[in-house]
């Protein structure tokens, strides 16, 4: 059975984003120091939607709008997702900030990256196709 993963991708505008956030990881080890997409594990009873402005309050301390979802290659639950390691795959959702200001919490540095700076952090591996099809819709 696959676990499900959240994700957003936080964008400063719904309808025509110019900046991409992302985050850099400290946890494990094996993944400290890539940069990733906020977002973490679908919870038993809990929607992909309640999973993801949870995982964004806990993890950076803000609120969100959700926008469409980012749609990927494997079909999960009703939504097309994205696969990760074996046995997990990740949907992922735009989302703009509507309270707070981004907070280090599970992450050492955040960053907001325009469409020609989207490749100057290390990408985790998992992550890099779904950058590659937000790229075409930042502005």
């Amino acid at each position: 059975m696959t676990r499900l993963v959240v994700g957003a991708a936080i964008v400063d505008d719904l309808s025509r984003p110019t900046v991409l956030l992302a985050a850099r990881r400290t946890a494990p080890s094996a993944l400290a120091g890539g940069w990733e997409f906020p977002g973490g594990k679908v919870e038993q009873g809990e929607t992909l939607e309640a999973a993801l402005h949870r995982e964004l309050a806990e993890e950076l301390d803000v609120t969100v709008e959700l926008g469409t979802q980012v749609p990927g290659p494997v079909e999960l639950d009703h939504c097309a997702g994205w696969p990760l390691k074996p046995g997990f795959a990740m949907q992922v959702r735009f989302a703009r900030i509507t309270g707070g200001t981004p907070r280090l919490v599970d992450h050492d540095e955040v960053r907001w990256l325009s469409r020609t700076e989207l490749y100057d952090v290390p990408w985790l591996p998992a992550d890099l196709p779904i950058v590659a099809a937000i790229e075409a819709q930042l502005h």
